[in-house]
């Protein structure tokens, strides 16, 4: 589990992609070198390191992830947003992220307004009632706030910091960003759609029923 609070990004060292993918990242933004095994959100994406020494690591990557992801998308050399998994105790500065993302989003405008950046993202129709004024996204794996919504569309309002720390600062438009919506959206989505079935009581369900 993460918070979509980036740690910094790294480097596309190689990668090779469709059956048996994997990536290597170097330029890592922390010293420690990575365990084999652990999780780590590459883009927002959770990712099992695979083997690793000081300043780089491996993963695998699988058609799932290839298939759902901008992963797919990466050229050598390319910046790609890290952040290491939550522990007991931390601080849970952003939000909750589970690394699983939705979607993508394509990336339609990107104005700056003072040192500020607006960041206006279309994604699939089926994600936005997931999606809420003032609510948390994670895009490309940076925790953000939902700043405005219209359509298929929503809006978020980047800080400086935010922006150079992460690879929205190379982001151009067209970007496909990988998209995780709020888990606890979908959570209560889930446990409220039996009874939302059940209540769907037609005339052709009395019919059938023998009410009417």
């Amino acid at each position: 589990m993460f918070t979509g609070l980036i740690e910094g990004t790294g480097c596309v060292e190689s990668l090779k992609t469709g059956e048996g993918g994997w990536i290597r990242l170097a330029s890592l933004p922390w010293t420690a070198a990575a365990v084999p095994g652990e999780s780590i959100a590459v883009n927002g994406v959770c990712l099992t390191v695979t083997a690793s020494e000081e300043g780089w690591f491996t993963a695998d990557l699988s058609p799932e992830t290839l298939s759902r992801s901008n992963l797919i998308d990466l050229k050598t050399g390319d910046p790609v947003n890290l952040e290491r998994p939550l522990r007991l105790g931390d601080r849970l500065g952003g939000h909750l992220v589970l690394g699983h993302v939705d979607g993508v989003g394509i990336l339609v405008e990107s104005v700056a307004e003072g040192t500020f950046w607006r960041m206006e993202y279309e994604v699939q129709p089926q994600l936005m009632r997931y999606i809420v004024e003032k609510g948390s996204i994670a895009v490309d794996g940076i925790s953000l706030t939902i700043a405005g919504l219209e359509d298929n569309r929503f809006e978020v309002a980047v800080i400086p910091s935010t922006r150079e720390m992460t690879n929205l600062r190379t982001c151009k438009i067209g970007h496909r960003a990988n998209i995780e919506t709020d888990i606890i959206a979908k959570h209560v989505e889930a446990l409220l759609h039996p009874y939302h079935e059940r209540a769907k009581i037609t005339q052709d369900f009395l019919n059938e029923h023998g009410f009417i």
